[in-house]
C-alpha cells in the first residue's frame, strides 16, 4: 500500500530568511515537494534537500504562475502519492495569504495537513522601519484591513466609516496601488488630513523602501516615489516615534545590492555578516567543489602521511575536502600522527580548530606564498617533507619556492572547483536583469568561473554603477587579466578585512 501523504502549510515570514520559524526549517528539510508563493525569500529553498521537487506556485494581482484551483489539486494530487509537501506561503498562511482556503481543500480530500504560523509582514515590516503598531503613549489597539479585496465581490465589504472611527493604528496589507482612494475614504470619514502615514515596500529586506506622509499626502508621495506593491501602509500617530526608533535602514550597508561569488557551501559566512549590516545579498555561487580526477594520488598520500614534516593547508575548501578522504581511510584522528600543520588565514585555521587540530603556523599575510617565509622563520626548510594539499590546477608560485628553499614538496589536489551553472532560486537572472552595487569575489576561480559564466565586463559596461571588490592580490590579479582594476581590495585578506573595506566605502559616502 502507497503511503499517505502529508501537506504543510508553512509560513514563510515577510522576506527576511532569519525570521522563518524553527518548525518551518525542520519540514523544509524533508519535503517531498516544495510549492512556494512568490513573495517568499528563495534563499529558503536551499533549506530543502537537492532531491525535492521545487514548484513555484506565486501569484501577483492577477498573474498567477498556477490558478488557485488548479494549486489546491496539486497539493491535494502530491499527498495522495504519498509525499511530504510543503506549501511555503509568504507571512502567515491565515493572514491574507488563502490559506484557509487551501486547508479546505486539504480537509474535504481527506488530506492530513498541519498549519505552521509565520512572521506576518503586518508586524514585521513596520517593525523594521521603525513603527511600533502600539504604544502606551499614543494607542493601545491597530486594526489590519486588506486593500486588495476580491475581484469577483460587487462591493467593498470594508466599512471605510467604522474603520476611520475606530481608535488605534491602522494597518492596510496590499494598498500600494489604492492609498490614494483610501486616505479620501478615512478623511471623509472624520480622520484627519495630518493623521501620520508610512508606507514601507520589501520590508525586512534589505532593498527596504520606506516614506513618511499623511492622509492628505501620502497619495502623491508614493507615485513620485514609485513605490509599487508589495507595500504595507500604517496610518496612526505611532508613525511619529519612527525617526526615533528606526534601527533597519540605519545599518551600515543598508540599501546596498551585495553579490557574493562563493560556492553554496561558504557563501553564508560572507553573506551573514554582509545581511547583519543590513545589504541586500545576491548569492550567485560561480564554483562548487567536487572530488580531483586523480583520487588515487591522494589515496596514497594518505598512506605514508607519518613520513611528512608539515600539511600545508591553503583554504577551508582543502581542509574539508582533505579529511573527506581521511576518514574514508581511518576512524581515529591519531591516525594523522605527528605532522605539524600550516594554514594560510584564519578561516582555514578555524576550520582545523573546529576538528581540534593545533595549527602550528600561519603567516601574518594570508597569501600561500608567505608560507615559506615563515617556515623558514620556524625552522629550516632544508630537506623538509612538505605536503600540499590544494586544489587541482592551483597555482605552482607556492611549491616551486619551497623547492629552491629545499624541501621535499608533494602537491596533490584534493578537490578541484568546476563552474557552478545552476540557479533554483533566480537570482542569477535577477542580476542580469536589475544589476547591483557591488560584485565580491574571495578567489582567483570566482572571478574566472564568475566571467565564464556572465562575461563580466560586458556586465560592467550592462551596469555602469556596479563595482567589483577583491579580498587580496591573488584575486585582484585575476581581474586585472580582465582588464578590470577592483574598486576595492581588503586590506585584511579575509571575509572580516572584505567586509570592514565595504563598510568603509559605505560610511565614506
Amino acid at each position: 500500500m502507497k503511503s499517505q501523504g502529508m501537506v504543510y502549510l508553512v509560513g514563510a515570514g515577510p522576506g527576511d530568511a532569519g525570521l522563518l520559524t524553527l518548525r518551518g526549517a525542520q519540514l523544509l528539510g524533508r519535503a517531498d515537494v516544495v510549492v512556494y508563493d512568490a513573495l517568499v525569500n528563495p534563499d529558503l529553498l536551499r533549506l530543502a534537500p537537492k532531491s525535492a521537487e521545487i514548484i513555484f506556485g506565486g501569484k501577483r494581482s492577477k498573474d498567477h504562475a498556477i490558478p488557485q484551483e488548479d494549486l489546491n489539486r496539486l497539493l491535494v494530487d502530491k499527498a495522495k502519492e504519498g509525499k511530504i509537501v510543503v506549501r511555503l506561503k509568504g507571512g502567515d498562511p491565515y493572514v491574507f495569504g488563502r490559506g484557509g482556503e487551501e486547508a479546505e481543500e486539504l480537509a474535504a480530500a481527506r488530506i492530513r495537513f498541519e498549519v505552521v504560523p509565520g512572521v506576518s509582514s503586518v508586524v514585521a515590516a513596520p517593525n523594521y522601519a521603525g513603527v511600533p503598531l502600539t504604544h502606551r503613549e499614543h494607542c493601545s489597539s491597530f486594526t489590519v484591513i486588506t486593500g486588495h479585496e476580491d475581484s469577483k465581490k460587487d462591493a467593498s465589504s470594508v466599512d471605510w466609516r467604522q474603520i476611520a472611527r475606530t481608535p488605534g493604528t491602522k494597518v492596510v496589507m496590499m494598498g500600494a496601488e489604492r492609498i490614494g482612494p483610501i486616505a479620501e475614504q478615512l478623511v471623509a470619514h472624520g480622520m484627519s488630513p495630518d493623521t501620520p502615514v508610512a508606507m514601507v515596500r520589501w520590508g525586512t529586506l534589505g532593498r527596504q523602501q520606506s516614506l513618511e506622509g499623511t492622509l492628505a499626502t501620502i497619495a502623491g508621495l508614493a507615485a513620485d516615489a514609485k513605490l509599487s506593491a508589495p507595500a504595507v501602509a500604517v496610518i496612526g500617530e505611532v508613525v511619529r516615534l519612527r525617526s526615533k526608533l528606526n534601527w533597519f535602514e540605519r545599518r551600515s550597508l543598508f540599501g546596498r545590492r551585495i553579490v557574493v561569488t562563493r560556492t553554496r557551501e561558504q557563501a553564508s559566512q560572507l553573506a551573514g555578516q554582509l545581511l547583519e549590516r543590513g545589504a541586500e545579498v545576491l548569492e550567485v555561487p560561480t564554483i562548487k567543489i567536487i572530488p580531483p580526477k586523480n583520487q588515487e594520488a591522494i589515496a596514497e598520500t594518505l598512506s605514508g602521511l607519518n613520513a611528512y614534516d608539515w600539511l600545508v593547508f591553503t583554504s577551508p575548501n582543502g581542509v574539508t575536502a582533505f579529511f573527506d578522504f581521511f576518514f574514508k581511510k581511518f576512524q581515529d584522528m591519531r591516525d594523522i600522527g605527528g605532522v605539524r600543520i600550516a594554514a594560510v588565514g584564519p578561516a582555514t585555521a578555524a576550520k582545523l580548530r573546529h576538528l581540534h587540530l593545533q595549527v602550528d603556523l600561519m603567516p601574518e599575510e594570508y597569501l600561500a606564498t608567505k608560507i615559506v617565509d615563515a617556515l623558514a622563520n620556524y625552522e629550516s626548510i632544508e630537506n623538509l617533507r612538505i605536503l600540499l594539499l590544494r586544489a587541482e590546477a592551483a597555482n605552482p608560485e607556492l611549491p616551486k619556492l619551497l623547492e629552491e628553499k629545499g624541501a621535499i614538496v608533494d602537491d596533490i589536489a584534493c578537490y578541484q572547483t568546476v563552474p557552478e551553472t545552476e540557479d533554483v532560486t533566480g537570482v542569477a537572472a535577477r542580476l542580469l536583469e536589475e544589476g547591483a552595487d557591488w560584485i565580491t569575489f574571495t578567489s582567483s576561480s570566482t572571478v574566472e568561473n564568475f566571467h565564464a559564466r556572465f562575461d563580466l565586463p560586458s556586465l560592467l559596461k550592462k551596469f555602469p554603477g556596479m563595482k567589483t571588490a577583491s579580498i587580496g592580490p591573488e584575486t585582484s590579479k585575476a581581474l586585472l587579466s580582465l582588464g578590470l582594476k577592483p574598486a576595492l581590495e581588503a586590506k585584511s585578506h579575509d571575509i572580516e578585512g572584505l567586509v570592514t573595506a565595504l563598510e568603509g566605502l559605505a560610511d565614506a559616502k
